[in-house]
């Protein structure tokens, strides 16, 4: 039975496109096939892999903070580029995971926790964006339910200054193994 995840945090086209309403650009792009292939060996080694995606409808309270964005079933809700493709051709792969959140943390009310046990992963590695906002508080939710964590420097992007002050704070405060 696989005893990793690896969860895939908001790669939505809102999120990584040039033209995303709230998008991390470029660095969000270059992460692209990173997470592609890690995502590739995660399923090679029988192991678990979540697409964790913000689901907002269109007057969500969430937009008093930040513009629209991610409203379920639109274009900008979609996966990026490449990660779009991969997922496509693994959809129906067991160990693959859809997980819709209304929340940053893609643990808070999804069901998330018991879905990765009931395949006894005990370790939760993330990729995604933004760094310092949903990647920062899924990696908490995850220690929160008693999961190790890790954070994959090459597959995190964010559109702030922060990514680095945030990783190294997942390393203090929830033992995350940063993998270089």
């Amino acid at each position: 039975m696989p005893n990793q995840a690896l969860i895939i945090v908001d790669m939505s086209n809102d999120f990584v496109a040039d033209n995303g309403s709230l998008t991390a650009g470029k660095p969000a792009q270059e992460i692209v096939p990173y997470i592609v292939e890690q995502a590739n060996e995660f399923l090679r080694n029988d192991h678990i892999v979540v697409v964790a995606m913000d689901a907002h409808d269109e007057y969500d309270d969430h937009f008093q903070l930040w513009p629209v964005h991610n409203v379920s079933g639109t274009k900008g809700q979609q996966l990026y580029g490449d990660l779009l493709t991969w997922f496509t051709e693994n959809e129906s792969n067991p160990h693959v995971i859809y997980q819709p959140k209304s929340n940053y943390n893609a643990f808070f009310n999804t069901g998330l926790a018991e879905k990765l046990k009931a395949f006894d992963v005990d370790t939760v590695h993330v990729v995604g964006v933004c760094t310092d906002i949903c990647d920062f508080l899924t990696v908490a939710g995850a220690d929160a339910e008693g999961f190790k964590t890790a954070i994959h420097k090459r597959g995190v992007a964010t559109f702030t200054d922060l990514g680095d002050t945030f990783i190294h704070h997942m390393k203090t405060c929830f033992f995350t193994e940063i993998i270089e």
